[in-house]
């Protein structure tokens, strides 16, 4: 987490803004625990496993949406207006990926005969997270940027740093 996080700083070149994109994480995970529960499967090895493809996942979802909306507001855009715009860009592809990726899942969610419960289990904690994050990220996220946004707004990580730099 530690180093997703140093990676996600250096690409934004902010400590706050990656933040926006770990704190939208929780929803995915509470949707993946949530239809695993209402199936009754138990938070196994193959759930865990679900749960690592699907926070690489809604991350990916989630900093698409962070670096299009600091890629607009470094063309002169507010906060509001870069996070509505990354939002609405990045809104089809995200869904259109993201679904594509749960109707793969549903014939593991449905799966019969030997190894069932563990084709069971991975599909259905993939499924579940991806499709409650997805639901909620494109709206938890923007509203994170903004949040994290506004306070970074004038801040730069080193003092006197030139917007354009010379090379």
């Amino acid at each position: 987490l530690v180093f997703v996080y140093m990676v996600l700083a250096a690409q934004c070149e902010s400590f706050l803004l990656p933040l926006a994109v770990i704190l939208s994480l929780p929803a995915g995970v509470f949707g993946s625990f949530l239809l695993l529960k209402a199936m009754g499967l138990a938070n196994d090895i193959f759930a865990q496993v679900g749960l690592v493809m699907l926070v690489g996942l809604l991350g990916k979802n989630a900093v698409l949406i962070v670096e299009f909306a600091v890629q607009t507001q470094r063309q002169g855009a507010t906060i509001v207006e870069s996070a509505v715009q990354g939002a609405k860009a990045r809104f089809r592809p995200i869904l259109m990926t993201s679904f594509a990726f749960i109707a793969g899942l549903v014939p593991l969610v449905v799966a019969t005969g030997p190894g069932a419960v563990g084709n069971r289990t991975i599909g259905t904690s993939a499924l579940g997270g991806m499709l409650f994050g997805t639901v909620f990220g494109v709206v938890v996220v923007p509203g994170l940027y903004f949040v994290f946004a506004k306070l970074s707004a004038g801040k730069s990580l080193i003092r006197d740093e030139e917007a354009e730099p010379l090379s």
